[in-house]
């Protein structure tokens, strides 16, 4: 994967200086100093993505407090040789998971995700990977991301209908589908395959 581009590092980092400072500011000039700061960092974004100004300052400048990463959980679970994946709304497919709710642990999360997007009922194994999004997936998202990835075992259930996913099925690494690589990269379905066949695991992080 190609390195995160320089405007992006710049952007994000303008983006955080400014929550920062609009979170503990108290001078009513320095505070419009940094609203605007957060405007050129979410012009910068929008012009570089494509992604509508008005989408990119939701998505980018819609939190208050210290700036931190968001977590996406993504669940491998195995069978023989093949790999669950979930079809999306659009067609492409990727590892089932989604973004840690607030009120559940990480490895709860990855098991909740598993339930609802595939029917299936999972124990974690281990962590296999924390990784940073801006560099293992495109296309990129306008915040920071921490992708998190889980070896989970199944323990039972199948597929139901749901309103995230439109079917789930195992693939094997020589077979995969069309990707949504802004969730799942063949790389990332790779390093599941290696931490899945290992008897000993060290959870590798960026």
């Amino acid at each position: 994967m190609e390195s995160r581009p320089q405007w992006l590092d710049w952007a994000v980092e303008l983006q955080a200086l400014a929550q920062a400072g609009l979170e503990y500011g108290h001078d009513k000039f320095d505070l419009e100093r940094y609203a605007r700061i957060r405007e050129i960092s979410a012009e910068i974004m929008a012009q570089h993505t494509g992604l509508p100004l008005e989408e990119v300052k939701d998505l980018f400048c819609g939190e208050s407090g210290y700036q931190t990463p968001k977590l996406d959980t993504r669940a491998a679970v195995f069978q023989g040789e093949k790999i669950l994946l979930v079809q999306e709304s659009d067609g492409l497919w990727a590892l089932p998971g989604g973004w840690s709710d607030v009120d559940i642990t990480v490895g709860e999360n990855a098991v909740k995700e598993v339930k609802e997007e595939a029917g299936l009922d999972v124990t974690v194994r281990r962590v296999i990977a924390l990784q940073d999004q801006h560099r293992r997936n495109r296309p990129m998202s306008p915040y920071g991301v921490c992708k998190v990835l889980v070896l989970c075992d199944r323990t039972g259930g199948s597929f139901q209908p749901n309103l995230e996913t439109l079917d789930s099925r195992y693939f094997s690494l020589d077979e995969l589908p069309p990707l949504a690589t802004g969730k799942t990269t063949e790389e990332q379905i790779r390093l599941c395959f290696e931490a899945h066949h290992a008897e000993h695991w060290t959870t590798l992080l960026d």
